[in-house]
């Protein structure tokens, strides 16, 4: 059984398509079966705006993580893969760092990458990928709406529409941005 006070409530997803990226999340965080905040903010600019990221877990190690990241950003500019590469060595083997609960999504002009404390970088099929609490119904719809002649955004949209429909840890109340390669 779960502890009735664990953190819940994110759903990040990532949708590319026709040379456009999308990262979108919801806006709740609750606490067991109460809804705390239903507008946070868990997508945002990084690396001077060419690249985007999302993070699905606690607040205070997510911050840490994007902090983390927009310094390996600053000494491989322009190399998303190779700082995310970078900064999970570093997640990985730091003792600190080890122990921060969250997972990211980080998109620039050419690629999107999943990060995890264990040390993943992943790149997704298929240019859809999802985190979080309701990440897994994003991600089914995200796919089946991939096939239409829908862009990126407006999938997104609909997809987490659709979770947050599903998934009592995600609302609609929406952050999105995106970048045009």
């Amino acid at each position: 059984m779960s502890d009735p006070l664990t953190w819940h409530g994110t759903t990040i997803l990532s949708v590319r398509k026709n040379g456009k990226v999308v990262v979108v999340g919801d806006g709740q965080v609750s606490l067991g079966q109460t809804i705390i905040k239903g507008n946070a903010r868990k997508v945002r600019p990084l690396g001077n705006g060419q690249v985007i990221g999302g993070f699905a877990g606690a607040t205070a190690d997510a911050m840490t993580l994007f902090e983390r990241l927009e310094a390996k950003l600053e000494q491989y500019p322009s190399q998303l893969t190779r700082a995310c590469v970078d900064m999970a060595k570093d997640w990985r083997t730091d003792r600190y760092l080890r122990k921060l609960e969250a997972m990211m999504i980080v998109a620039d002009r050419s690629v999107t990458l999943v990060l995890t404390g264990t040390g993943d970088v992943l790149e997704p099929e298929r240019g859809v990928v999802a985190i979080g609490s309701g990440g897994n119904y994003a991600l089914a719809a995200a796919r089946a709406l991939a096939e239409t002649d829908m862009d990126a955004e407006t999938i997104a949209r609909k997809a987490m529409a659709i979770a947050a429909d599903i998934c009592v840890y995600t609302n609609n109340t929406l952050t999105l941005e995106s970048l045009t390669a």
